[in-house]
């Protein structure tokens, strides 16, 4: 097995969604093919400390729950200090006799961090300093495909259809800015942390006082956050996976087990209907799988991506809806078990080993193609 590829499973993170990423790893970490790879779990505390070998691998065994938030047992923690040449991380403190003086090599990088320090562009940027291989977007389509405020504007840029919504920052007038919502948006809306995953901090307000409870929930998570119009519509997703031309799953369909599709709904009450494939016309099917890719471009996407979308057939008085409208793009989508997006591509015919392949494949071929460019040393 002296050939295989050394993959560096980046999980945990400093993030909300934390959890969810523990079991994203696991579940990757067991559908990686032993001939082909050599897993490398490294796992990072909510306190932002790298874990290395043992600890790592303890805790992807061990599940939701068995990465501390703390770390002070034997093993160092560790920091991202790479060369470009040895493709290593090194430790903080390279005596410690628990870590290898001369790093942990491999060959591309799995990083299956959700939400910010990991799905934002942060890590990203570390690896291209490091010149390492890595899946998924870069920095830009990272950034952009994590903060719904630029996300929007890029989807405006390129024409795309979305929902009526109005951005805020903290330190400005609330009280101004519900009233603005009010005006331009009226009850109910969602409230939105700009940055962040999994439905954390996401709130439905029906009057001006749940309104300013929303404003406060989503400030707890990010000082930018987007308040979006509700409609009445069909929750729509697509799996994105490819580069210059990408593929498209079949589309799923979630049914909320509650009013949205909350962080309860989603990991832990298990109230939510997935329906996959979508019941939808081969016409609608056709049309939001165009529209995944074209909001997939927008946001310079590369590698995966999950594209999450509303299908508003008829408005509330019975009217005409408006079709399908882009709501998000999710640049590191979940890979658990029960995670829409793995679960689309095997319904497409890429079963997760195969997606995983496919995956890393697309990030070798990047760093290659990267590499050749001006400027750019290998």
């Amino acid at each position: 097995m002296a050939d295989r590829i050394r993959v560096l499973l980046l999980f945990g993170g400093r993030s909300a969604e934390h959890d969810v990423s523990r079991v994203s790893a696991v579940a990757a970490a067991a559908a990686l093919d032993p001939t082909r790879y050599e897993v490398i779990p490294v796992g990072i505390t909510t306190e932002g400390q790298w874990l290395l070998a043992g600890e790592a691998r303890a805790a992807l065994a061990g599940g939701p729950g068995a990465l501390p938030a703390a770390f002070t047992v034997e093993g160092a923690p560790v920091a991202e200090v790479p060369d470009p040449e040895q493709r290593a991380l090194v430790a903080l403190d390279p005596g410690d006799p628990g870590v290898p003086a001369d790093g942990v090599g491999f060959d591309v990088v799995l990083p299956l961090l959700h939400g910010p320090y990991g799905e934002d562009g942060t890590v990203q940027g570390l690896f291209e300093l490091a010149g390492v291989p890595y899946v998924g977007s870069g920095v830009v389509g990272s950034a952009v495909g994590m903060d719904k405020v630029m996300m929007k504007r890029a989807f405006v840029a390129e024409g795309l259809p979305i929902v009526a919504h109005l951005v805020f920052r903290d330190g400005r007038d609330p009280g101004a800015f519900v009233a603005r919502v009010e005006a331009e948006l009226g009850y109910p809306c969602f409230v939105k942390p700009a940055n962040m995953g999994s439905s954390v901090g996401v709130s439905r307000a029906v009057d001006r006082a749940t309104l300013h409870v929303a404003l406060d929930t989503a400030l707890a998570y990010d000082e930018w956050l987007i308040v979006e119009e509700a409609v009445v519509a069909r929750e729509i997703e697509v799996g994105v996976l490819g580069d210059d031309e990408p593929e498209t799953s079949v589309p799923g369909e979630i049914v909320p087990g509650a009013e949205f599709y909350s962080y309860a709904d989603k990991y832990e009450d298990d109230a939510a209907q997935l329906l996959a494939p979508a019941p939808l016309s081969a016409e609608a099917t056709a049309e939001v799988q165009a529209l995944a890719v074209a909001a997939f471009a927008a946001c310079r996407c590369e590698g995966m991506a999950r594209v999450d979308c509303f299908y508003e057939e008829r408005r509330p008085d019975g009217s005409p809806g408006r079709g399908f409208l882009v709501n998000e793009v999710n640049t590191i989508p979940g890979f658990t078990p029960i995670s829409m997006f793995p679960r689309l591509w095997a319904l497409s015919g890429v079963p997760y080993p195969e997606l995983l392949d496919r995956l890393i494949a697309l990030a070798q071929d990047r760093h290659e193609r990267r590499a050749r460019r001006a400027g750019r040393q290998r």
